[in-house]
């Protein structure tokens, strides 16, 4: 489904329709959704941004419900713009095209897609998740045209993780063995940077 769908289900509720009578000046800002091929549980969020730099997000998942931010951000995020046109769920098949011509042959598992203006044009940025622990940043123009596209290791991202260094001797010897090892904990930790990545993009 397109982006409107959801906007549409957000602006035809009785609970924006009170968050607008309150906050007038609230701009549209962003979108948030996360699609999870493994379990199929996705989470679909729209974000509106107040004069005094509080975010209110709705959420999609369980009818609707508002949350206003605590804390403010620093700049202004700039305004989107009805009528887009790229399908939410075409992400997948756009980024999996992608990945053949790039020789990147791993199943995407996961894909965190942020929905904001950057240099006045609306961009999908997306962290996708893919077997092995591999990580694509992809960037997306509204007709679905590749900006940017990344390759990340993700078990690099959890060692700059404070505290998450393993011993010099059982890194080595994971290296040579190819061995990933992550404990629960870890994979807490890195499922907090990651959702971090929504307010770092914005």
């Amino acid at each position: 489904m397109k982006f409107e769908h959801y906007l549409k289900r957000v602006e035809d509720s009785k609970e924006f329709k009170k968050f607008r009578s309150q906050h007038k000046k609230s701009k549209l800002c962003a979108g948030f959704f996360v699609l999870d091929y493994e379990s199929g549980k996705n989470m679909h969020q729209v974000d509106y941004a107040l004069p005094n730099g509080k975010i209110a997000t709705f959420i999609l998942d369980d009818g609707i419900q508002v949350k206003i931010s605590e804390q403010a951000l620093k700049k202004e995020l700039p305004e989107i713009k009805k009528n887009l046109q790229l399908d939410i769920d075409a992400l997948k098949g756009i980024v999996e095209d992608e990945m053949k011509n790039r020789v990147v042959t791993e199943k995407i598992k996961k894909i965190i897609a942020v929905l904001h203006v950057l240099d006045n044009q609306p961009v999908w940025n997306l962290q996708c998740i893919l077997e092995g622990l591999i990580m694509l940043n992809v960037h997306l123009d509204d007709k679905g045209k590749i900006l940017k596209f990344e390759k990340h290791s993700l078990m690099e991202m959890i060692k700059t993780i404070p505290g998450n260094k393993l011993p010099q001797s059982q890194e080595k010897q994971d290296k040579q063995n190819k061995v990933v090892k992550i404990s629960p904990e870890e994979l807490d930790k890195l499922q907090k940077e990651l959702d971090k990545l929504k307010q770092v993009k914005k």
